[in-house]
């Protein structure tokens, strides 16, 4: 039983994708700070509240609200994070590897037609040498002779 889980967490990339998981979580809180230490006092001067939650906030009849703030405070969250995340460790890892290597392009086959033309011909071989040797005689129709150019 271990034998199979130590094989599973060999296998792929799991020690990697937990060692992700704990730096977004850390880098997480690190943009929560940017927010709260930058970003809400801006908001605060701006739109008379404490942070982009209490900010733009609509009220509906009934006693509900839309909170207009905090979509755009976790849309703004997540732009930060993601710009972060390709500034620092996307941009810098693709410049480490280095240009990708062009693979090169597979040999050209036949084109259609130089593969058409040896099917006649193998199908014309084929229907020459049944007639040959065929003592039945069988009823084979002819085959249509190359189209001229």
């Amino acid at each position: 039983m271990f034998k199979g889980f130590k094989e599973f967490l060999l296998r792929g990339n799991v020690i990697d994708l937990a060692v992700a998981v704990v730096i977004g979580a850390a880098f997480n809180a690190v943009v929560q700070k940017v927010v709260d230490a930058l970003i809400n006092p801006v908001v605060g001067m701006v739109f008379k509240a404490d942070s982009l939650d209490g900010a733009m906030v609509v009220g509906l009849p009934g006693g509900g609200a839309i909170a207009f703030g905090a979509l755009l405070g976790a849309v703004l969250n997540f732009v930060i994070v993601a710009a972060v995340v390709y500034f620092v460790f996307v941009l810098p890892m693709n410049r480490l590897r280095g240009p990708a290597v062009a693979e090169e392009p597979a040999p050209a086959g036949p084109s259609e037609h130089e593969l058409l033309t040896e099917i006649r011909d193998l199908l014309r071989a084929q229907a020459t040498a049944g007639r040959a040797g065929d003592a039945r005689g069988s009823e084979d129709p002819p085959l249509p002779s190359e189209p001229q150019h």
